[in-house]
């Protein structure tokens, strides 16, 4: 365990929002109990609009109450990247962790921490979500490369980040699994949740949650969806619940009356209601590394229907937390069936037992390994 250190976050967090902003918020809160002096510099400035085709990258709402957020990194401003780090360096952190999730961001982020380095002191940790960004442009692996060199070790969060690291960096790289989101509130009864949607308590509903772009296979969801078997059963009915980041109009023509679409970014103390809502988490990606959405069911009780891609099957052992199936619409909807005809409740004794598994003292036991 970590702890009595002087620690730096890089990353998104308040007034940023969605969920790299959730996971440094909650490590850092993780961090803080444990007994060490935390702070989270996110960006004053993180995305250029052609990079975010969301509504807005801000979130409602005050800080989060106990920590120490600084608004500092300015991803496109190379007199910002030196200033930040050297002021960084100055505070001499004992350990400095980075989130890294796009190339787009390896400028910034490994020119602050080149400039940290030169302190002498303070250890460089690169927490990558992904090294291999789901939608690719040329000089990806190039920019990867530049800030996977300014690093003293990494921790990822799935296997085949893991294995990536490996082939580009010599320094010590750590696997944990993504920890069990448990900042979204408890729990709430299932026919309560519903109420508060205005869901029928009586209907059995699956849930597409989070923002909608090509690789997360919402299209293949729909598809499989219409299966006549599906639409056979009445009381069976699709939520989709998140924002679009891409145009809307290809997914209408799939959209039937069965399917419920709430068309925005979902507030931190809504989540428990769609969840707690839903019999199944649907998430039919095309492509995925790991994903913060099985860990909010996980936390929530509820089986899941994941594709076989990226690290999702580490997570969601097929048969025992949910159903594992091909990235295809047939597949998708023989994945549906096989729930629909399972007795309630047949995942929950397996869901929590792996709740235990991902805890967020695991997460920061193994980065403790690489802070020495």
């Amino acid at each position: 365990m970590i702890q009595g250190k002087k620690i730096t976050i890089i990353g998104p967090a308040h007034p940023l929002r969605g969920g790299l902003a959730a996971f440094n918020e909650r490590l850092a809160r993780q961090l803080t109990e444990q007994g060490n002096e935390v702070t989270i510099h996110t960006f004053s400035f993180q995305y250029p609009g052609f990079l975010f085709p969301g509504k807005t990258q801000y979130a409602d709402g005050p800080a989060p109450e106990g920590l120490h957020i600084r608004r500092t990194v300015h991803s496109l401003n190379p007199l910002n990247w030196r200033k930040t780090g050297q002021a960084i360096a100055k505070e001499r952190p004992d350990i400095v962790i980075i989130a890294y999730w796009l190339p787009f961001m390896a400028p910034s982020l490994g020119t602050i921490a080149r400039y940290i380095r030169r302190n002498g002191h303070s250890r460089i940790i690169g927490l990558v979500h992904n090294l291999t960004p789901h939608e690719k442009r040329p000089g990806d692996l190039l920019l990867s490369r530049y800030f996977v060199r300014q690093c003293d070790a990494f921790i990822t969060l799935s296997r085949e980040v893991e294995k990536e690291l490996r082939s580009l960096a010599p320094a010590p790289v750590a696997y944990a699994p993504h920890p069990v989101y448990d900042s979204f509130g408890d729990p709430v009864d299932a026919v309560k949740a519903r109420q508060h949607l205005g869901l029928d308590p009586q209907k059995t509903y699956l849930l597409f949650f989070g923002f909608i772009r090509a690789y997360k296979g919402l299209d293949l969801l729909l598809q499989a969806f219409a299966d006549p078997r599906i639409q056979a059963l009445p009381d069976v009915e699709l939520l989709v619940a998140g924002e679009f980041y891409e145009d809307r109009k290809k997914y209408e023509p799939l959209l039937g009356p069965r399917v419920k679409v709430i068309e925005d970014f979902i507030p931190n103390d809504e989540v428990k209601y769609y969840f707690s809502a839903a019999d199944l988490i649907v998430q039919p990606y095309r492509t995925a590394t790991q994903s913060g959405i099985s860990q909010m069911a996980y936390h929530f009780g509820k089986p899941m229907l994941v594709t076989n891609v990226g690290g999702l099957p580490e997570i969601v052992p097929h048969g025992k937390a949910g159903y594992v199936v091909m990235p295809d619409p047939a597949s998708i909807a023989d994945g549906i069936m096989h729930f629909l005809a399972q007795p309630p409740g047949v995942f929950s004794n397996f869901i929590r037992e792996q709740q235990q598994l991902y805890s967020w003292a695991h997460f920061t036991a193994t980065l403790g390994t690489l802070a020495q």
